[in-house]
């Protein structure tokens, strides 16, 4: 007994990662050493396997080297043999004994504030008193975190088998919800999970020195879970799959502590047995010996559980219907492999990880990177991970494109951590599948692919600044540069930018280096200037700003008191390093268009009120006014000329002191340009202006127009003259497309800036008078224009008449009384001429013909967005009441046919038009389907044509919501005016009711109406309808959508009228019957005798039904588990673990044994019925969303060779951004 107690004391001295706090554990466990001293008759006990008979099992069953417990395998292959097989014989529990109760413990994880280990010792102290009731309190609180309100008695705990009392909990499932605690939404879950998996760590730590080794609780734990993980019920197999697998991953840190233990000893023993024979001690020998036994027990014992749960949940439940359960196994596999190695790191169960790489829910595919993560941070795990990294490759770098962007951003990361770790890394190839992702819409994607960017940009400097002597910044612009001109994304620098500004903010806000570069002579080439000056320009944007780019903003971001200091420390910065070098730039690039516009942007980002803190800085202001106005006398392109027009509105501001100094600068501008024009005017009125001139004055009025839209032109007085040159133009038809667009502009100008003069001033009535007239004459100008053949004269006559008819509208005027009068209406031939407008230039698909045929689709991109702000522009006209409801009509029946192009701006117009008046939105809805209607009996009449209408009907119809009472009223009203229409009075030479085939349109808005209306509407079409026509195909068809459609509660009341609504819970979804599926034993007969005609499909894995006469059981191979053979899916053998290719396999649906008709009785009670019912909507869809039952392959979607491997898992978002990256 001496010896047995010092092989205790030098364990214990051993075990570094014990609970120092549980004195109970070091009692349970000497009394378990001391156990052959106790006298009386005592319980078989399993015998301890010696190592000369361990029987390696195959890595394709499990990655423990072990083999199992015979009785721990008959867990896994017989779900329904006894819990008490090869255990201790089960004794009464005292009745009067109290201690913790499943509902305490189940109210301790789901509050989360208790001690969880303060709970677990708790209920320790129960189970030592009597482990029989410990072990019930322990599954009926497992049954309730199920959220099943059964409970197991200790009845049924003493003679009922593990598959029996799943049975019977099933069957007592009969919730008001299929919702269950692990499932509920909100805060609630994340609390109730974490305090699950607490608790399941904490008790595997209490007992990681006892009661993991008594031979009953993990066993008997184990095999109820085992047996609730493969339930058909979504609760029941989700919970104690969770629970298993976190019990699992404790075990796994017991198995690594004694292995480390076991080392110990074995150490100490060596160096024991080492030393000369008079200095061994021979008790310190026995002692190590019979500790190096012990810890060898228990290493085989914990492997023998780990192997059982490992083959009977994981092997089955990572492949599970439900993502989360797969989720769940996947993140645990994650941590066994980064804690055992030496046990899980072997390709056996990496295959897994391989396989879950092609799952088709995300969570799964992000627990899985996340999972290889871990591994690949670990240098020592490298080697071993060389033949999975061969074979998985591809798919990994193929996920780069993940449909969910979490997962991409995941990926990213874990094969910038394969190139920074292992020898080979990647290929510049492969990498070529990561660097475009810099331009992707997603910000923490781009930001990731940034950082690997980043990171291998600053290798290729690393290896180049060997061989020669740059400064690290000199070398990463000259390399940035070159990526960025060879990805050949040039529009899109803002994006490059904003990818690295979190990795290299340093860098990138280095102006010395740039501006450097570009005031050197041979610094750089043409491109790399112009690339490095955009770059620049939206480093200085990302800084001033502090915001990422259109695009990338996700919600409204507030900075915090951190950033915005940061944000104006880089504006003082950046205008304290420019200010001084920004006229030199302008200076030197100020032929080149592209590159100055670019660069007139940066005082927008300075503190311009710098330029007031020293006297030697308005020098430097004054340079910079100079440029600017020889750019704009050098300059005709637009976008010099915009970017000349922003700058001025901002140094021009009243905000600035020195903004006088400005507006005298752009003043004297204008004088000159406006001389310049006044000279030519007289010829061009009197058409005796050559060419030159012509040209000369064009452009004269084109950098005043541009201009004219920072600085109020009123004192130029250029108002009527511009109106006669249009006058003068138009009556001659000598159309100059320049001087035309420049004069319309500048006249438009005049009045925008005469109407913020009136509203800030208070002008007399003669003003108002004349300025109304000024309006007037020029609509009647612009109104000529709409008819020319000019594009660009005729669009921008178009958009400037939207602009102007909306600024001077009536609700403009409602806020200042005083300029009521200045509103101005359209007239009723200016309406028409809009309204033809829109007909033939922006729903008409001819100049896109046109421009396929020359394959220009840049300027088919900027085509659409002209079109898209003309109608925008329209729109808002008939929203802000400028044009009648009705004019929408032109609209509305474009829907349908235009729906890629426009969709979005006409759904917002019909949307807004029901806020307006919801009765007339409808009318008008309704009349532009009668206009379609009437356009295709003019036509050829064809049900094709019908068809359309009905679809755009279809559209229209489901922009009336889901709040049937609030549009009442409007469908009514639509339903009314359609059937007058299709009843209306035949003109002369027409057909008798050549309309009514509209009804067949009308009814698809019947499932909106209500009951009561649908009734009104019946009698309002037979008293509006001949009764001749009352057979007829379109009135029959809308009368029937009239009726109610009360079928299926006919046949729910004919067939089940024994089921009452309120006790059984519908199912979420619709079931699919199985073809060929038959019934099970235990639901064959009341299925069959109820009058529910239904064919169940049967899950593929199941173990809750009552199995047949076990002596089927003993005959099976114990390679296999029951569920593995139901479903015809074995797994590889260990031989070439990865020869079969990453291509899940599909789990076929089992047959199910059926009972003969007499083994039940055909007629069950209402109670039992409704019991069984019940089970019903708790059974998940065996068929959900028609997807197959088990993970497969991906193939990719993409037919065409693309210039990167795509998965079918890719975006398929529809943004500019996107397609370009296609």
């Amino acid at each position: 007994m001496a010896s047995g107690e010092s092989v205790l004391d030098s364990l214990e001295e051993l075990d570094d990662f014990s609970d120092p706090g549980s004195d109970y554990e070091a009692t349970m466990k000497a009394t378990k050493r001391r156990k052959q001293a106790v006298s009386g008759p005592q319980p078989p006990k399993r015998p301890r396997r010696k190592a000369a008979l361990k029987v390696t099992s195959s890595p394709s069953d499990s990655p423990i080297p072990t083999s199992p417990d015979p009785s721990l395998l008959q867990l896994q292959h017989s779900r329904g043999t006894s819990r008490q097989a090869s255990l201790r014989p089960v004794m009464r529990v005292n009745e009067g004994n109290q201690g913790i109760s499943s509902g305490d413990l189940y109210d301790a994880v789901c509050s989360g504030k208790s001690a969880m280990l303060t709970v677990v010792d708790e209920w320790l102290d129960s189970y030592k008193r009597s482990r029989e009731a410990g072990l019930l309190v322990l599954i009926n609180f497992i049954v309730q975190s199920c959220g099943c309100k059964g409970v197991v008695s200790r009845e049924m705990f003493d003679s009922m088998q593990n598959a029996e009392i799943i049975s019977t909990l099933t069957k007592e499932f009969n919730e008001d919800s299929v919702d269950y605690p692990l499932c509920s939404p909100g805060p609630q879950l994340k609390r109730f999970k974490a305090g699950l998996c607490e608790f399941a760590r904490v008790l595997v730590r209490s007992c990681q020195n006892s009661l993991i080794y008594d031979e009953y609780l993990f066993p008997s734990l184990l095999a109820m879970l085992t047996g609730l993980s493969d339930s058909q019920v979504r609760a029941f197999r989700h919970t104690s799959t969770l629970l298993a697998m976190k019990l699992m991953t404790g075990l796994v840190e017991v198995a690594v502590m004694v292995s480390v233990q076991l080392q110990t000893t074995q150490r100490r023993y060596d160096m024991e047995n080492s030393k000369r024979a008079h200095d061994r001690s021979a008790d310190r020998l026995e002692e190590l010996q019979a500790s190096i036994s012990e810890l060898r027990e228990n290493r085989e014992e914990v492997s023998s559980v780990m192997n059982a749960t490992f083959r009977g949940v994981f092997v089955h439940r990572y492949r599970d219907r439900l993502p989360e359960i797969r989720a769940a196994c996947i993140e645990e596999l994650g941590v066994w492999l980064k804690t055992d190695p030496e046990d899980f790191l072997n390709d056996g169960c990496l295959k897994y990880l391989g396989w879950t790489l092609h799952d088709k829910q995300s969570p799964v595919r992000l627990q899985c990177v996340r999972a290889l993560q871990g591994l690949y941070q670990e240098n020592e795990f490298i080697g071993r991970l060389e033949l999975f990294t061969s074979r998985f490759k591809e798919r990994i770098l193929s996920m780069v494109l993940d449909k969910d962007s979490d997962v991409a951003v995941e990926v990213v990361d874990l094969l910038l951590l394969i190139q920074q770790r292992t020898e080979e890394g990647l290929r510049e190839e492969e990498c070529g599948h990561i660097y475009p992702l810099v331009y992707a819409s997603h910000r923490g994607l781009a930001s990731a692919a940034g950082v690997f960017l980043y990171n291998k940009l600053k290798s290729v400097i690393a290896s180049d600044n060997q061989e020669n002597d740059k400064s690290d910044n000199v070398a990463f612009f000259q390399i940035f540069i070159s990526f960025y001109i060879q990805s050949e994304f040039h529009e899109h620098g803002a994006y490059l930018v904003d990818s690295l500004w979190g990795v290299a903010g340093s860098e990138l806000r280095d102006w010395e280096t740039m501006t450097a570069f570009l005031l050197e002579d041979a610094g750089l080439m043409y491109e790399e200037e112009g690339a490095l000056i955009e770059l620049m320009m939206c480093a200085i944007r990302q800084a001033a700003q502090a915001t990422p780019p259109v695009g990338r903003t996700q919600g409204k971001k507030i900075l915090s008191m951190k950033d915005k200091k940061v944000q104006e420390q880089d504006r003082r910065r950046i205008t304290a390093h420019f200010i001084p070098l920004l006229p030199q730039l302008l200076a030197k690039y100020s032929a080149d268009a592209g590159k100055v516009s670019l660069l007139l942007k940066a005082p927008l980002y300075f503190d311009l009120e710098m330029y007031n803190s020293a006297p030697q800085l308005e020098k430097h202001l004054d340079l910079l006014l100079s440029q600017t106005c020889g750019i704009v006398e050098k300059h005709t392109e637009v976008t010099v000329l915009e970017a000349c027009a922003h700058l001025a509105s901002a140094l021009c501001s009243d905000r600035y002191t020195f903004s006088s100094r400005a507006h005298l600068a752009f003043s004297q501008l204008v004088d000159s340009l406006t001389d310049c024009f006044s000279t030519y005017l007289s010829d061009l009125l009197q058409g005796t202006a050559d060419d030159d001139d012509v040209y000369s004055a064009a452009i004269a009025l084109k950098r005043i127009a541009a201009l004219s839209s920072a600085k109020d032109p009123s004192g130029w007085k250029l108002f009527d003259s511009c109106l006669e040159l249009l006058k003068s133009r138009m009556e001659s038809r000598e159309i100059h497309k320049e001087l035309m667009v420049s004069a319309l502009k500048c006249a438009a100008f005049h009045l925008m800036w005469a109407k913020v003069n009136a509203v800030n001033s208070t002008p007399a009535e003669a003003e108002l008078k004349h300025l109304k007239k000024e309006m007037r004459s020029f609509c009647r100008v612009c109104q000529t224009c709409l008819s020319l053949n000019q594009a660009e004269i005729r669009d921008q006559a178009f958009e400037l008449l939207c602009d102007l008819l909306l600024l001077y509208s009536v609700s403009s005027a409602r806020s200042e009384p005083a300029l009521h009068m200045l509103f101005h209406l359209p007239s009723d031939s200016l309406r028409s001429e809009m309204a033809a407008f829109l007909v033939d230039y922006v729903f008409s698909d001819t100049t896109d013909a046109e421009l396929d045929v020359e394959g220009e689709e840049e300027m088919k991109i900027t085509l659409l967005q002209r079109k898209r702000n003309q109608l925008a522009g329209y729109c808002k006209l008939v929203i802000y009441g400028v044009l009648d409801l009705t004019a929408a009509t032109d609209v509305f029946k474009h829907y349908s046919k235009y729906f890629k192009d426009f969709g979005d701006i006409i759904k917002e117009t019909v949307s807004k038009s029901k806020l307006i008046s919801p009765v007339q939105s409808a009318k008008t809805v309704c009349l532009s389907l009668q206009q379609l209607f009437s356009e295709m009996l003019t036509e050829d009449h064809s049900r094709q044509d019908l068809g359309e209408i009905r679809d755009l009907a279809k559209k229209l119809a489901m922009s009336f919501g889901i709040d049937l009472h609030r549009v009442r009223k409007p469908l009514v009203a639509l339903h009314t005016d359609g059937v007058r229409f299709a009843f209306r009075d035949p003109t002369e030479g027409e057909e008798q009711h050549p309309n009514v085939a509209f009804l067949e349109i009308l009814s698809e808005f019947s499932f909106k109406l209500l009951q009561q209306d649908r009734a009104q509407l019946a009698e309002f079409l037979k008293s509006e309808c001949p009764s001749a026509a009352l057979s007829w195909q379109s009135v029959r068809l809308y009368q029937r959508s009239l009726e109610v459609r009360s079928s299926k509660p006919k046949e729910r009341e004919e067939g089940g009228d024994a089921v009452s609504s309120h006790e059984t819970p519908v199912a979420k979804r619709k079931r699919t019957p199985a073809q060929g599926s038959e019934s099970s034993p235990v639901r064959g007969s009341w299925l069959d005798s109820s009058s529910i005609q239904s064919s169940l499909h049967t899950p593929a894995l199941t173990s809750t039904v009552l199995r047949q006469p076990a002596k089927q059981l003993t005959s099976r191979k114990p390679t296999a588990t029951e569920s593995d053979i139901g479903s015809n899916l074995t797994e590889p053998e260990s031989a070439d673990e990865f020869s079969s290719g990453s291509q899940m396999r599909k789990v076929k649906p089992t047959k199910r044994r059926q009972i003969s008709s007499s083994q039940t009785d055909p007629t069950l009670d209402q109670e039992n019925l409704n019991s069984h019912l019940t089970l019903l909507s708790l059974i998940e869809d065996d068929n959900e969303g028609g997807e197959d039952p088990e993970i497969e392959d991906y193939e990719s979607d993409s037919e065409h060779d693309s210039a990167y491997t795509l998965p079918s898992t890719r975006h398929t978002s529809a943004s500019i951004l996107d397609e370009l990256f296609e």
